[in-house]
């Protein structure tokens, strides 16, 4: 019995490994100068997969992986179907913002019920954010460099994942708006809970007692 763990590259995958050290499994290969896409465990039965980090909810969802960890901004993005989400793990924390260019007034172009185009890579939880402000926005995707869109005239705003707030600083732009507080979270495939329980809840539990420690 094989337990698969979907994993991305970069912050969520290093603050995972202190989680799965606890849960006794310890990677035998560093994602970021391996070539490979599955990795080794120093446990026969575990192997982490490393895919895109919006693409860790599909292959959880469809069994391709039976344990994942994805934000909550990829899960949201999502929708959450067939995935079990027992654990919130408080790694890779960040908040969704709103943010605009120095010179924009934003907070008068809403009150004045202007129609304002958003760039974000989030298009559900922008909708579902100026929806419930009763703002009319033309939601315009993108995949990345964010912070292009307001300063080159696509868009007015954008939604985007803010830490530190150095990337808007840096690109003239200030930050008006939360929309979430955002971290990873553990998710698992509904089938495989039932069917490889003995493998799998081990392991939750294990996870459980490091978060909470």
């Amino acid at each position: 019995m094989t337990i698969t763990i979907a994993l991305s590259k970069g912050r969520i995958f290093e603050e995972t490994l202190p989680l799965l050290a606890a849960a006794g499994i310890t990677p035998l290969e560093d994602p970021e100068s391996s070539r490979k896409l599955i990795l080794p465990t120093n446990r026969d039965d575990v192997r982490l997969i490393i895919v895109r980090a919006t693409d860790v909810p599909t292959y959880v969802q469809y069994g391709a992986a039976d344990i994942g960890v994805a934000g909550k901004d990829v899960l949201n993005e999502h929708g959450g179907e067939g995935l079990y989400q027992p654990l919130d793990l408080n790694i890779a924390k960040c908040r969704m913002m709103v943010a605009v260019r120095n010179d924009f007034d934003y907070a008068s172009a809403v009150q004045q019920g202007a129609r304002l185009r958003v760039a974000t890579k989030y298009v559900r939880a922008a909708r579902e954010h100026f929806a419930s402000k009763g703002v009319y926005v033309d939601l315009i995707k993108l995949y990345g460099s964010m912070e292009l869109a307001p300063l080159v005239g696509l868009s007015d705003a954008i939604v985007d994942l803010v830490s530190s707030g150095g990337t808007l600083k840096a690109n003239n732009l200030k930050a008006v708006e939360e929309i979430s507080h955002v971290s990873s979270r553990l998710v698992v495939n509904q089938a495989s809970l039932k069917l490889k329980r003995s493998a799998i809840q081990p392991m939750l539990d294990a996870f459980a007692q490091a978060v909470n420690k």
